[in-house]
């Protein structure tokens, strides 16, 4: 059972709730494998889409998620809103409340904006990733991933390597891991992992080699450059001789460790491109194979939540 009006972040879900939704999860990934068409659960809903930064991966999914669901999806171009002529995101809020929808998705640039729509909105509200702070069906389509791959989502070990600091998708994974009962461990230079993270239960090194021994999952994240305002690295070639994935650094995994990557991927900086093709390590194509599963099964746990009310 999933109880909750919005899904704004992981902080918050209980195991069995994080369980429920990825075995909602699971079978529609299994229907969809096997081309078996999806129950229309949403016909006659109105899902509103706002994408206040570009996205490809998660606005797609979402978009497929709703549509195989059988709801109307409405995709907002935000860069084209009247946010651009200087409305507040609480008057935008206000706006689509009166236009009644059932569900809205929303990504923005700045931390806590989501929570704050969906203060103002009397539909459920999904967040699809808010500044550094969370993005919740992310962490679950990975936790899904993992544990199809590794037939399990608990005492396992994770690394989760590069730009932490900036990383939504690395805050979110580790609640959901720790919620789940593993061991992450997070890699990079000190000016991208902030010993702030080992309030949450995680281990911190900046030896590659290290922190990978024995681990189970390595999951890679892109170098967020867009949010960095110093010198976080020395150089690209320096950050991938140092902490860049490749066939050699990975050799101190466990023999049967799995390759994940949130994408967009910065080929020969974060992960090398031959590696990240592998397809008997990699399992970045199922991860985006899992994403509109997982967006379906929370489209419609919210849904039904919030007809219930």
């Amino acid at each position: 059972m999933f109880n909750h009006r919005h899904l704004l972040g992981i902080e918050g879900l209980k195991p069995a709730e994080i369980t429920a939704l990825l075995d909602r999860a699971e079978a529609y990934a299994d229907r969809a494998r096997s081309g078996t068409a999806p129950s229309p659960v949403l016909a006659g809903l109105t899902q509103i889409n706002m994408f206040f930064e570009t996205s490809t991966r998660t606005q797609a999914s979402f978009e497929l998620a709703g549509q195989r669901l059988g709801a109307s999806v409405m995709s907002m171009a935000m860069q084209a809103s009247s946010i651009r002529k200087g409305e507040t995101l609480i008057d935008t809020a206000m706006t689509l409340n009166a236009m009644a929808p059932h569900l809205i998705v929303v990504r923005h640039p700045h931390s806590g904006a989501v929570n704050l729509l969906a203060s103002k909105v009397d539909c459920a509200v999904l967040n699809a990733g808010d500044g550094r702070h969370e993005h919740p069906t992310q962490a679950l389509l990975d936790a899904l991933t993992i544990r199809r791959r590794k037939g399990r989502l608990h005492r396992l070990t994770v690394a989760i390597c590069g730009d932490i600091a900036h990383s939504r998708v690395a805050r979110s994974n580790i609640l959901l891991l720790g919620a789940m009962e593993n061991r992450v461990r997070l890699i990079g230079p000190p000016t991208l992992v902030p010993r702030a993270f080992a309030a949450l239960g995680c281990e911190i090194t900046d030896d590659m080699q290290r922190g990978l021994e024995g681990v189970d999952v390595v999951m890679m994240l892109r170098l967020q450059r867009e949010r960095m305002d110093g010198g976080f690295i020395p150089s690209a070639r320096e950050y991938f001789y140092r902490y860049g994935l490749d066939a050699e650094k990975l050799r101190a995994a466990n023999p049967d460790a799995i390759v994940m990557h949130p994408g967009p991927m910065n080929r020969g900086v974060e992960i090398d491109g031959t590696l990240a093709d592998d397809i008997n390590v990699s399992v970045i194509r199922e991860q985006v194979e899992m994403g509109v599963a997982v967006r379906m099964a929370a489209l419609e746990m919210l849904a039904a939540g919030a007809t219930a009310l």
